[in-house]
This record gives C-alpha cells, sequence and structure tokens, in this order.
C-alpha cells in the first residue's frame, strides 16, 4: 500500500512539473490601453510544431478568435480550472471560436497547423478579441 501511495505522489508531482514546464513556454497575449482586440503572430517550424499563449479574462465577458493570415491553422483554447469550457470540434480547421460568457482567469490558446490542410512551415497570423 506504501509503494501504491509513493507511486501516485511520484505522478502528481511529475504532472505537477510537466504543467508548470509548459505553462512557462506560453506567451501571454496583452492588449493595448483600451484596446478590445489584439493581432498574434508567430511561426511554426512543421506540421507538428506548436505554440502555446494563454490571455487572461475576466467573468461574463466574450472571447473569439480568428485566423486572419494566409496559412491555415488551427486554435486550440483550454479553460481555466472548472470554467466548463468545451471547444466545438466543427468540421473545419477551429481557427474560429467564440465562448460566451467567459469565467475569470487564464485561458491557454494553442496554435497548430491545420491538419485538414495540406503541411506549410512559416507564419501565422490570428486576432483575439475580448469584450
Amino acid at each position: 500500500m506504501k509503494k501504491i501511495a509513493i507511486t501516485i505522489f511520484s505522478v502528481m508531482i511529475l504532472g505537477a512539473a510537466v504543467s508548470a514546464a509548459s505553462a512557462q513556454n506560453a506567451k501571454r497575449i496583452t492588449f493595448k490601453r483600451g484596446a478590445t482586440s489584439a493581432t498574434v503572430t508567430g511561426t511554426l517550424s512543421s506540421y507538428k510544431s506548436k505554440r502555446v499563449y494563454v490571455i487572461r479574462v475576466r467573468d461574463g465577458q466574450t472571447m473569439r478568435t480568428d485566423s486572419i493570415g494566409k496559412n491555415p491553422i488551427s486554435i486550440w483554447i483550454e479553460g481555466p480550472p472548472g470554467s466548463g469550457y468545451e471547444q466545438e470540434m466543427a468540421a473545419d480547421c477551429h481557427a474560429f471560436n467564440e465562448f460566451n460568457p467567459t469565467v475569470a482567469g487564464d485561458y491557454k490558446l494553442t496554435v497548430q497547423e491545420c491538419t485538414k490542410a495540406d503541411p506549410w512551415k512559416g507564419t501565422f497570423k490570428f486576432k483575439v478579441t475580448v469584450n
């Protein structure tokens, strides 16, 4: 029984370390004073590469993302713990998302190449709006 407890504890510590490491690699999205949207640009080097962003929102807001670049991307959103947010899995690339109302906290946005389009590498651009 003691070995099982130690194993479970070790797995929990490892999970927390991996989560903290991935959060450190995320780039925070901020808006200019008075703005309700921002344009985010980045690069992807391969079909399996990804970029992670974090944005803080307040209770009751509407958050939207939409690709505005020429390269097709997918944007996967993970809400803060307890938000109950589940992304709709449409048949498109998932570049357009709308979540209303938000729960206060950090939302993680993961950008990858759209797997439903031809592979590419280079720059991407998307707009995030919160109001």
